[in-house]
């Protein structure tokens, strides 16, 4: 009976997306004009594609934002450096961006198909992969059906479920059956999310760690950190990263309590820099004097807030500073991943909703390199004495980058993990002709 509940809620989830496919262009318009999609690319969320397929065989990556991008990039250098031609699709301008900068012409990049059938369908037998990798979490019933259907095998990897997806996919464990059985393999962040896609009927799975660890630093321009230090001198700074709403005006408050005592410089990078129109706004009632990197203000000493309203510049911004508190956790819930603060010397503070990363939280603080703020009032104290208190702060960043190394070696587990699959394409490649130059 479980079954048949199943294969009738995903044969109503085919025929939904039948009847709704024709009238999902006024969506993606409503999109484009909230600069959420790419006008000119738009027929890419039908299937159609807009460049030539590579000749060989090909390896589909699916990323869906900018976090799975940045995780899967090693891994896509790691394939192309064998010869295999990749296709990487992904469901955001900015992770497109991000793609672009980070892997070039390495790859084809488009962006991901609506999960309708007409679409997957399209998109499948124009590109014809012959493995399709997906990113962490992302688990799409038509996109997994038609690919079983042809027989692509499908691996997961850097896979992770967070305890709101476990606990809404625990709920139709019919249906998660009849999906994740479809996966040839998961290869999991983590022992507990392991656990979780066993008990969803995920087989086999392996555990590799983070492959957001082994991924380079965040990269920046050299002539625009060095400019930034000349302007901010000596003052005392601070930053707050990956920031959802309420959290720009808690480091409104923070600064307020402690410019005064150390001259300080906050620098504030919103999780989504489509905001800072009213992330200012809101700085400038607070009577605070804000720069932006879009409009290349400088930082003189009147000024009291950097907002970073950038793309693809972490690496500038953490250079910047010492102390980072990463966001997503103090008035919003899962929190942001705190690597990259960590592996580029910074001492990094956090609320405690961080159900998204617990297991690298959980890590930087035992080691020493996190501690978490209950309140914009703790954060200010956390702030004010981690700036105040030069062998704490250098004690917590040395634990960071310690912890960060120890963490490395994903990307070695989950090419063992894929070896089975890649190998074979490998072989394929080498005994194709080449085309005449």
């Amino acid at each position: 009976m479980s079954s048949l509940r199943a294969r009738l809620a995903l044969s109503g989830y085919r025929w939904l997306g039948t009847a709704v496919y024709p009238f999902f262009w006024s969506y993606l318009a409503l999109r484009a004009a909230k600069g959420k999609e790419d006008p000119a690319r738009r027929r890419e969320r039908y299937g159609y594609a807009s460049a030539p397929r590579p000749q060989g065989p090909l390896v589909w990556f699916h990323a869906a934002s900018v976090g799975e991008t940045n995780a899967v990039t090693p891994l896509i250098k790691e394939i192309r450096r064998r010869g295999i031609a990749v296709v990487l699709t992904t469901g955001t301008t900015t992770s497109a961006r991000v793609a672009a900068e980070r892997l070039g012409s390495a790859v084809v990049h488009q962006y991901v198909p609506l999960d309708f059938k007409p679409a997957v369908s399209r998109f499948l037998e124009y590109w014809q992969p012959d493995l399709a990798i997906i990113a962490e979490s992302e688990i799409w019933p038509m996109t997994i059906i038609e690919l079983g259907r042809r027989h692509i095998p499908q691996v997961l990897v850097n896979g992770r479920l967070s305890d709101r997806t476990f606990a809404r996919w625990r709920r139709r464990p019919s249906l998660a059956d009849a999906l994740f059985e479809n996966l040839a393999l998961v290869i999991a962040q983590s022992d507990v999310d392991a656990e979780r896609f066993r008990t969803l009927g995920a087989l086999p799975v392996t555990v590799s760690g983070n492959l957001k660890v082994d991924n380079e630093a965040p990269p920046h321009d050299p002539r625009d950190l060095r400019e930034y230090r000349q302007q901010i001198g000596a003052r005392k700074t601070w930053a707050a990263i990956s920031t959802f709403e309420g959290e720009e005006n808690a480091a409104g408050t923070v600064h307020q309590a402690l410019k005064e005592r150390t001259g300080l410089l906050t620098i504030i990078v919103p999780r989504h820099p489509e905001r800072c129109d009213a992330i200012e706004a809101a700085l400038v009632a607070k009577g605070l004097k804000v720069a932006r990197r879009t409009r290349g203000d400088p930082v003189t000493p009147e000024v009291d807030i950097l907002l970073g309203d950038t793309i693809g510049e972490m690496g500038l911004y953490l250079r910047l500073t010492e102390v980072a508190f990463v966001g997503r956790s103090l008035f919003a819930e899962g929190g942001q991943n705190p690597l990259e603060p960590a592996m580029l010397g910074c001492a990094v503070l956090s609320g405690g909703n961080v159900q998204n990363f617990r297991e690298t939280y959980q890590m930087l603080a035992k080691n020493g390199s996190a501690k978490f703020v209950r309140d914009t009032e703790m954060l200010a104290k956390g702030v004010n004495y981690l700036l105040a208190n030069d062998d704490m702060r250098r004690s917590m960043i040395n634990a960071g980058l310690e912890t960060v190394q120890q963490m490395r070696g994903a990307l070695t587990a989950t090419m063992k993990g894929l070896d089975p699959y890649i190998n074979p394409l490998v072989v394929k490649a080498r005994l194709e002709p080449r085309p005449e130059a």
